[in-house]
């Protein structure tokens, strides 16, 4: 007797509209993700650590995205560097579990402070698992001090801020 290939009951099915609706901010820029086998601690969830670098990861993807990438901070002698981060754990996820992390500028001077927000949902049913925020301000690489943003991150961080509701 073989064995009949599993098939996904409708209700296991994520819907399109799970991860389209119950975002924060409209367009997230967005980073799939999964809980592998070392990003799980004790308690038998993914650790909160690992949520903190898959926020860092989804920051440098939107940053890449928007024209800025870690060689052009070098060439600039500038950074965005975490002056605060804070996180809301909501919901545990776990090994294997398919998740989206969606990342936006919320806020910026335009001058030395900007204000970047993150929400992690489960694929599954859209569930958010994790809100975060970091209060962001531009350094200089060299002397680790704030320095006013370079003309290139006010035009590409700016015209990425989204508005608050």
């Amino acid at each position: 007797m073989t064995a009949t290939p599993s098939i996904p009951l409708a209700s296991d099915v994520p819907s399109a509209d799970a991860l389209a609706l119950g975002w924060d901010y409209p367009s997230p820029h967005c980073l799939s993700v999964s809980p592998r086998p070392e990003d799980i601690d004790g308690l038998n969830h993914t650790n909160n650590a690992v949520y903190v670098r898959w926020c860092e990861q989804v920051g440098w993807s939107h940053s890449v995205a928007l024209g800025l990438d870690i060689d052009d901070y070098r060439r600039l002698d500038r950074a965005m560097a975490i002056r605060h981060g804070g996180y809301d754990y909501l919901l545990p996820s776990f090994e294997g579990e398919a998740l989206v992390l969606g990342t936006w500028l919320t806020g910026g001077d335009g001058k030395l402070a900007m204000e970047r927000r993150f929400q992690l949902r489960r694929a599954s049913d859209g569930q958010t698992l994790m809100r975060g925020r970091w209060e962001l301000v531009c350094i200089d690489i060299s002397a680790g001090k704030p320095r006013r943003m370079p003309p290139e991150f006010v035009a590409a961080y700016q015209a990425a801020v989204v508005e608050q509701r």
